[in-house]
């Protein structure tokens, strides 16, 4: 192994073999030549003069790139696209004439990236939905343990650990939402010609426009697309590559509050990501359990948010038909967008397998600052026992007061119930203060709305989607 060289940690790292593998030169380059197949096949049916033996030879070769011949070649012409049709040709002989007929290098290269992110984007779909299939069993373990809701990172209302593991879940599924909307509507190129007008086409067709146009309809068709872009400059619009890349924005936006909110609660110590039996937490404090896993989420999601910044600048700086000012950023950010959304995935599908609770520091803090929580509840009961609200109230005021300086000032254990137990006003409901403090009536419907999250937004996509997806084991 040269280790002289820099590596992608995207690629040689993190990401796994199958996005790895689509946007590989192998996966791009025999793409190319699928689309070439394609072009000469629906050019012959619609009445050029293509043989059978020709197209015969184009498919015989269509998956065995000689690449060797084509990167020698591409030194002496300086141009991809031709030294790869001089390679094809190489290998079909009785093809050479008609491979590319009447096309641009764009037909090739744009066709064949719409291509790699529209795969690309079913690949994370199914590592997306074993994300669900993992948080979602998370959450309906824990659908009903309470824990301390924060507001402002300062307590509020208890909640339950399933609960919040939904609101995780409901980001997520929005992301699906987008990525489903855009999976069913990306277009392809299409077959438009230099500058996108057809000309070429409308040449070999000796001006019959509806052949033109039922060659674009064909050939998009045999790629597995529904539609082309209705019309276009040298290549599809720029737009497109940011709306891909601004939904898998969004996919990091949701895995990075996810992984933080994870990260918080491992230094409650509350929750944790998971930690191997070996597995060393740092090289000088023998006792950490950082929170790698998560941490790598926020870095790797906060890189790929930036990078749908790249397609928006990219789209906006193409100038009339195109520059090509695009292709250096694009052969970057394009596929570096989806590796890196790749091994997101990987990593919360690891985490949300693997989580760690603690229900008894749980439960500590929620006593902690459940006698603040409850006070409304106490007050109540003490009315309805026959007290004056007004006493009450002005009682429950002075003995919370008292207690949040034990806490803050003294570093003591909030004693709030024992100052009410023991205050006369509050005589009459002192055997109930013990229910009057039970967690589980602080949580109001959390229970029963992860359960009906889980039953109408998770279910029934995971119950029409494949098997579980390959996910990668994630290596720390």
């Amino acid at each position: 192994m040269d280790r002289s060289f820099y590596e992608n940690p995207l690629s040689q790292r993190y990401a796994s073999r199958e996005m790895n593998f689509n946007w590989s030169p192998e996966k791009k380059f025999t793409t190319w030549r699928h689309l070439w197949v394609a072009l000469a096949k629906a050019e012959k049916e619609l009445g050029l003069a293509i043989t059978d033996t020709q197209v015969a030879q184009l498919e015989a070769f269509q998956d065995q790139v000689n690449f060797e011949v084509a990167e020698a070649k591409e030194k002496e012409v300086r141009h991809d696209v031709m030294s790869h049709i001089h390679a094809y040709g190489e290998q079909c002989p009785e093809a050479r004439p008609i491979i590319h007929l009447g096309a641009t290098s764009c037909y090739v290269t744009d066709n064949t990236e719409l291509i790699q992110m529209r795969d690309g984007l079913m690949l994370l779909r199914g590592k997306l939905l074993e994300v669900f299939r993992r948080l979602g069993d998370f959450a309906r373990q824990y659908r009903d343990l309470p824990t301390l809701g924060f507001t402002h990172y300062q307590p509020a209302q208890l909640t339950t650990v399933g609960k919040r593991a939904c609101l995780w879940l409901y980001d997520l599924r929005l992301d699906l939402d987008a990525m489903d909307r855009l999976i069913a509507d990306l277009p392809f190129r299409g077959v438009k010609g230099t500058t996108g007008t057809q000309a070429s086409f409308l040449e070999l067709f000796q001006g019959d426009h509806e052949k033109v146009k039922a060659l674009d309809r064909r050939v998009t068709a045999m790629m597995g697309f529904k539609t082309s872009v209705p019309v276009s400059g040298q290549t599809y619009t720029r737009k497109l590559d940011f709306q891909v890349l601004a939904v898998l924005s969004g996919l990091a936006q949701s895995a990075a509050k996810m992984a933080t909110d994870i990260r918080l609660l491992a230094n409650l110590k509350e929750i944790e990501e998971p930690f191997e039996r070996n597995q060393v937490g740092s090289s000088a404090m023998a006792y950490k359990r950082n929170p790698m896993r998560c941490e790598r989420v926020c870095g790797l999601s906060r890189f790929l948010m930036n990078l749908a910044d790249n397609a928006a600048q990219t789209h906006a700086a193409q100038w009339f038909e195109r520059t090509l000012d695009d292709s250096a950023n694009r052969r970057l950010s394009l596929p570096q967008s989806f590796l890196a959304a790749d091994i997101i995935l990987s990593l919360l599908a690891n985490v949300s397998k693997g989580m760690q609770v603690w229900p008894r520091v749980i439960a500590t803090h929620v006593q902690a600052e459940l006698p603040f929580m409850a006070t409304e509840a106490i007050l109540m009961a003490g009315v309805t026992a026959g007290g004056d609200r007004q006493n009450l109230h002005e009682s429950v005021r002075r003995h919370s007061m008292a207690a949040g300086r034990r806490v803050k000032e003294d570093g003591q254990p909030n004693d709030l119930l024992e100052r009410i137990a023991a205050d006369p006003l509050f005589a009459a409901i002192r055997g109930e203060l013990p229910k009057l403090l039970d967690a589980r009536r602080f949580v109001g419907r959390a229970p029963e709305q992860v359960d009906d999250f889980l039953a109408e937004c998770i279910a029934p996509v995971l119950a029409a989607a494949d098997a579980a997806a390959k996910v990668d084991d994630v290596q720390v």
